[in-house]
């Protein structure tokens, strides 16, 4: 009897040190490091048909966690070639495959599929036919836009993707701008018929764990210009009923996410564009319409921002505007180190405090949540 007692005594004492060890584990495991947080916030595009043709240093920068996201082309902008992701069926869900098997969080794989004139899953590489936004819009017709949207969700699913840049509901004031209305890219000039077929799509998308993203804000269809190309101001042009499918969509912020608009409009904010505006993503989206979701920028290569601004600017400025995940398509420009160049930008920007730590906590929080929910 009298072992018994300091044996019980040191089982105990094992015990308790075990059990402090592995509550040491689990804060270790539950709170990330800046750089994993930071990486999350950077979704970029690559080049290759399969995993084997996408570069080394590409899949090593998925591998060590800086890249959240990927997006998937068929037309290589820089080199002028229709060859760049896609190819067939069976050869982009391979791709993808592979690519989000190098992640040690899932990557959002994101494509631009709107139908019409952007689409990306052409006809040619094998896949169904998709129509415009314009032409859904103009017909009317509940079943026939429930239709051709779940046929472009029931692609995307099964391919892999998870984030389709679908819907865009900018309202068509202006029939000739050139990157919406004279491509059809919008479904009517009035705000309510937008907001009734892009629900449409969010429902379906939504039923296949697709999140659906609304672009682009605060409104790009009174655009004189296309902002791929250079300064687009639509001072003049803009009308606040464009606010009106973001406010009414954006109550739905579990199912979708918002993409900005390079913008410049003067009377929202008179020194930036959309995505480097605070007076316009959380002044506006965040604050008076009430957004929760994700908010992604579009391509920061985009030569309405990137002509007028360094990166180290683009990067600081977007972020504390409220923007949570930074799109680099590489296809305008390439360079495949540039998530570990702006990883190295961000961090600099936290540690000098022009950047707060919370800031960047806030954006990892609401990707992580949106992620948990699309497995």
């Amino acid at each position: 009897m009298k072992s018994f007692f300091p044996t019980l005594l040191i089982i105990s004492l094992l015990t308790f040190l075990s059990c402090q060890e592995s509550q040491k584990k689990a804060t270790t495991t539950t709170e990330p490091s800046l750089s994993t947080m930071i990486g999350q916030m950077i979704m970029v595009g690559t080049r290759g048909m399969t995993i084997e043709e996408v570069s080394p240093a590409f899949q090593a920068q998925i591998k060590e966690g800086k890249i959240g996201g990927i997006v998937l082309f068929d037309y290589d902008v820089v080199k002028k070639e229709y060859h760049r992701n896609i190819q067939s069926p069976a050869q982009v869900k391979s791709l993808i495959a592979g690519l989000q098997a190098l992640a040690p969080t899932p990557l959002f794989m994101a494509v631009d599929q709107e139908g019409g004139k952007v689409n990306r899953l052409k006809t040619k590489y094998g896949f169904p036919h998709s129509v415009s936004a314009q032409y859904l819009g103009d017909l009317d017709n509940v079943d026939s836009t429930k239709y051709y949207g779940n046929r472009i969700a029931t692609v995307c699913k099964d391919l892999g993707f998870n984030v389709n840049f679908a819907p865009a509901v900018d309202v068509n004031v202006n029939p000739e701008s050139p990157a919406i209305g004279k491509i059809e890219r919008s479904f009517s000039a009035d705000p309510e018929m937008v907001v009734k077929h892009a629900s449409l799509l969010i429902e379906v998308q939504n039923a296949k764990g697709i999140l659906s993203t609304l672009k682009h804000f605060p409104g790009h269809g009174s655009a004189q210009a296309d902002s791929h190309y250079g300064v687009t101001d639509v001072t003049k042009y803009w009308q606040e009923k464009e606010l009106i499918p973001f406010e009414k969509l954006g109550k739905l912020d579990e199912n979708v996410a918002i993409m900005t608009a390079h913008v410049a409009n003067q009377n929202l904010d008179a020194d930036f564009p959309a995505t480097l505006s605070k007076k316009i993503i959380t002044g506006i989206l965040r604050e008076k319409l009430g957004f929760k979701g994700v908010v992604f920028s579009d391509d920061m290569q985009m030569q309405a921002v990137n002509d007028h601004f360094g990166f180290e600017t683009l990067l600081e400025k977007s972020i504390n505007a409220g923007v949570d995940v930074l799109i680099f398509g590489n296809n305008l420009k390439y360079d495949e180190q540039i998530p570990a160049k702006a990883i190295e930008i961000i961090t600099k920007k936290v540690e000098s405090g022009a950047i707060s730590k919370e800031r960047i906590e806030q954006s990892y929080k609401r990707i992580m949540k949106v992620k948990h929910q699309l497995k």
